[in-house]
């Protein structure tokens, strides 16, 4: 994955919107994670603090943080002395 970006979303009259965010998130897995967050922070650069796309780009950038530093562990035991994710335990909240 590219940092290159759709060159409809870079003209100057686009407005930016909560959908083109979510259009970047759909890929995002830790591998691709920092490349994803350079991509929706420059998406949403120039929109004011309270701009819906702005709002959601600021959260996906949050957990896009978390995933690339934390990853995410899927289908095995826990390593020695570690609990097990939540999200691989029959307890997990769907």
């Amino acid at each position: 994955m590219s940092q290159a970006e759709h060159p409809d979303r870079l003209k100057p009259d686009h407005d930016v919107t909560i959908e083109d965010v979510r259009q970047l998130m759909g890929a995002s897995t830790p591998h691709f994670a920092l490349q994803l967050r350079e991509r929706i922070r420059t998406l949403i650069r120039g929109l004011p603090p309270e701009h819906p796309a702005r709002v959601e780009g600021e959260r996906e950038i949050a957990r896009l943080d978390r995933i690339a530093f934390v990853g995410e562990v899927r289908g095995h035991q826990a390593e020695p002395g570690l609990e097990p994710l939540r999200s691989v335990t029959a307890d997990a909240e769907v």
